[in-house]
């Protein structure tokens, strides 16, 4: 059962492109990682019986991976929100100290942290699984030491993704407010000012307190 929302004026957190992009990088992620797992763990991979099927996926929803991200670049959202995920200020600093320390004040923007963290492993990550998984795909590209090489690197990095997105989701599940964010654009002010205290809130942001 979803929890109410909380009450008092709305925040506008993300633009429409935003939440797309949000989504189709999520199911595409969630597509590599549920088809590697039937590919390469012994227990699953014995379930599967068209085998070939299944890689074909994994390989094309490994592909267009980047594919929303970059289309979403036509939004000035977006784009605003990357120039954010791109800087490390002395906040961001601070708010890891508060973590190992932890203490209950954290400074953060409109992105934490951490959230500037786990965006910064996934976009490496994405780059260094698309390239060896392509090497992987056309054994001609590369000699094969190398392909050997990728595939170590491939396997493995797909181990600490799937790690990281795991830790990603039991946090989400954890705040219902920040779904709420994703799912509808909108988060109470409320929310905003506890948990991400430094966030300058436009004023032509702020939406009525939904009906309940």
């Amino acid at each position: 059962m979803r929890r109410p929302p909380e009450p008092g004026p709305r925040v506008r957190r993300f633009s429409p492109a935003e939440r797309w992009v949000h989504r189709a990088t999520a199911g595409l992620m969630l597509s590599c990682l549920v088809t590697a797992a039937f590919l390469y763990y012994p227990p699953l991979s014995q379930l599967v019986g068209r085998r070939g099927l299944v890689r074909t996926v994994h390989e094309w929803s490994g592909l267009l991976l980047p594919a929303p991200l970059l289309l979403g670049l036509a939004s000035r959202h977006l784009r605003a929100d990357l120039g954010r995920f791109n800087r490390f200020t002395a906040a961001d600093r601070a708010w890891l100290l508060a973590v190992r320390y932890r203490v209950a004040h954290r400074p953060a923007g409109k992105f934490n942290a951490g959230q500037k963290l786990y965006a910064a492993f996934t976009a490496g990550a994405v780059l260094v699984m698309l390239g060896t998984g392509l090497l992987m795909w056309f054994t001609g590209l590369a000699p094969l030491i190398w392909r050997t090489g990728a595939t170590f690197v491939h396997d493995w990095l797909a181990v600490a993704v799937a790690v990281a997105v795991a830790a990603h989701v039991r946090l989400a599940v954890r705040d219902p407010e920040a779904r709420r964010g994703l799912r509808t654009g909108t988060v109470a002010r409320s929310w905003a000012a506890r948990e991400h205290p430094d966030w300058t809130v436009p004023d032509e942001t702020l939406e009525p307190t939904p009906p309940s």
